[in-house]
């Protein structure tokens, strides 16, 4: 299970000790469950070993120093498959543009080690990236399909649209800022409308370091939300 981990010790505080720092996170970005009790040995068991073990689980939007260098490890994409993607993407834009009612759209590619960045600029594209960005993740989840079609490996694709991302980005950032305010405010805690998951780590990324604040999800996709509430 992702950002699940299991560690061991003579006592749960020795396991839970080792596991932040192997993780290199806060006590308050983990969920921590124990999984073996100090106190469940048996007669038979007395003189042997120790071991307490306990289930460490990383709060959503929160990543470890050690998941984090796993990323940046990540492996590139082979030149062959690469190559293979672009043009599949390639042949897929220029019919998919040559179809749509606004003209001059252009789009641009760029080769990343570990992933294909596709650009699309033009007037009159909102109708392209829709309340939210829902058409835009449609559209990006369309050119992923086709760029693992004839390949083994999954190729990440990521797609903007007339600088979409980036501002949305920017008014997430922004929106949590003001939200954290209020709720310090108040004392109440807030529930944000459904956001992606893309969207809700945005969230999670800006508040993770406020003293005052915690962030978690709750429902069900596609109509999971942030919660920001006081901590504890």
């Amino acid at each position: 299970m992702d950002n699940v981990y299991v560690f061991e010790g003579k006592t749960s505080t020795e396991a839970i000790e080792k596991g932040l720092k192997e993780l290199k996170v806060a006590k308050s970005k983990v969920d921590i469950k124990i999984l073996e009790q100090e106190d469940k040995r048996s007669f038979f068991s007395i003189l042997s070993p120790r071991v307490v073990k306990v289930e460490m689980k990383l709060k959503e939007g929160i990543e470890s120093k050690k998941d984090v260098k796993k990323h940046e490890n990540k492996k590139p994409i082979e030149e062959a498959d690469k190559k293979i993607a672009i043009q599949d993407i390639e042949k897929f834009l220029e019919e998919f543009l040559k179809w749509l009612p606004t003209k001059n759209l252009t789009y641009h590619i760029i080769e990343e080690e570990s992933y294909i960045y596709i650009n699309i600029e033009g007037e009159d594209t909102g109708y392209l990236i829709g309340y939210r960005g829902e058409v835009l993740n449609s559209i990006q989840t369309v050119i992923s399909n086709i760029a693992c079609k004839s390949n083994k490996e999954k190729i990440k694709v990521l797609v903007n649209i007339g600088g979409y991302r980036e501002k949305r980005e920017k008014d997430l950032q922004n929106l949590a800022g003001k939200i954290a305010g209020t709720v310090i405010k108040t004392r109440k805690s807030i529930t944000l409308e459904p956001m992606s998951a893309y969207e809700r780590k945005i969230i999670h990324t800006k508040l993770q370091e406020n003293d005052k604040v915690k962030t978690y999800s709750v429902g069900e996709e596609p109509y999971r939300k942030v919660v920001v509430a006081l901590k504890s």
